[in-house]
């Protein structure tokens, strides 16, 4: 037996297909305003979960990008300053030559001791370099000025390594030990008195330079100097290996968050060309089914006084 259809239960259906249109419009208006196709976890259930993965990736390649810059910093700051000191000691180098010729003056050798002790005081202070207001040479302890001014050439830092993690079970030391060739000076007993390191060779130059000893300055010294220069260098090269992986490392995780991101506007994002046309469809369809309503469902007088 089929049921008669009243004007009542045409109305309510009628309303609930209105609604239904109006949530739709909802939700459009919702993806427009935001971009994102997902607004909510029951939107898309599997897309939820790939957006928080993804997320979650991009998130830590962010830290890991935020490491990278932090020890390019430091590692172009140590960089910097070694090269600064090579200079240094080349100058140096060009002193110590000039000195053991034989034919210069006590007075020249005086002045070219001169020379070199401002030249070590310029290598201590790039030796004190700071990046981000920790002491880049100072091993693990940061806070510590590694060299003093004036005579004490003593090392005031440790040797620990100052790391920073840039991948996944990934990291890479961006310190050097300064100190394995500056050493401490003249502080070690021997002969000639200190550790045989850069400042300990530097100030046995000077020493020879005010006493006139140019066998000392063409022999033991310069052999030395030319010693201690190898390992400044190598120190250098070390750093600047340091620099060029941690670019690599940079240049990597960029295209990582490159990729990550493109996938997670693929998974989230709205097609904003189509939702609008979506958009516009759905207005359509609501202004019809309102102007289709208003003909079909009519009211009488009878309807308001049996309501």
């Amino acid at each position: 037996m089929i049921g008669r259809i009243t004007t009542q239960m045409t109305a309510q259906n009628l309303l609930a297909n209105i609604n239904q249109s109006l949530d739709r419009i909802s939700t459009t208006q919702q993806e427009l305003s935001t971009g994102k196709r997902i607004n909510q976890p029951s939107d898309d259930p599997y897309g939820t979960s790939l957006a928080l993965q993804l997320n979650g990736q991009l998130s830590d390649l962010t830290s890991y990008s935020n490491n990278i810059t932090d020890g390019t910093g430091w590692a172009q700051t140590s960089d910097s300053a070694l090269s600064d000191m090579t200079n240094a000691v080349q100058r140096i180098r060009e002193l110590v030559v000039q000195a053991a010729n034989g034919t210069q003056s006590q007075t020249d050798m005086s002045a070219d001791a001169s020379e070199v002790n401002q030249l070590i005081d310029q290598i201590k202070q790039d030796a004190n370099s700071q990046y981000n207001g920790q002491y880049v040479f100072s091993g693990s302890a940061t806070s510590t000025q590694p060299y003093q001014a004036g005579s004490n050439d003593a090392y005031a830092g440790n040797t620990g390594s100052v790391t920073r993690t840039i991948g996944p079970g990934t990291s890479i030391s961006v310190n050097a030990d300064v100190s394995s060739v500056l050493g401490t000076g003249q502080t070690t007993a021997g002969q000639p008195a200190g550790d045989g390191k850069l400042l300990n060779t530097l100030r046995n130059i000077v020493n020879d330079m005010q006493s006139g000893n140019s066998t000392a300055l063409s022999g033991n010294d310069l052999s030395q100097l030319d010693t201690n220069l190898n390992s400044l260098t190598g120190l250098s090269a070390s750093v600047g290996a340091t620099v060029d992986r941690l670019q690599m490392a940079s240049s990597r995780i960029q295209a990582l968050q490159a990729s990550d991101t493109q996938v997670l506007s693929n998974t989230q994002d709205a097609d904003m060309a189509q939702t609008e046309i979506n958009f516009s469809t759905q207005q359509a369809a609501l202004t019809a089914a309102l102007q289709a309503g208003a003909h079909i469902v009519q009211q009488s007088l009878m309807d308001f006084l049996s309501g």
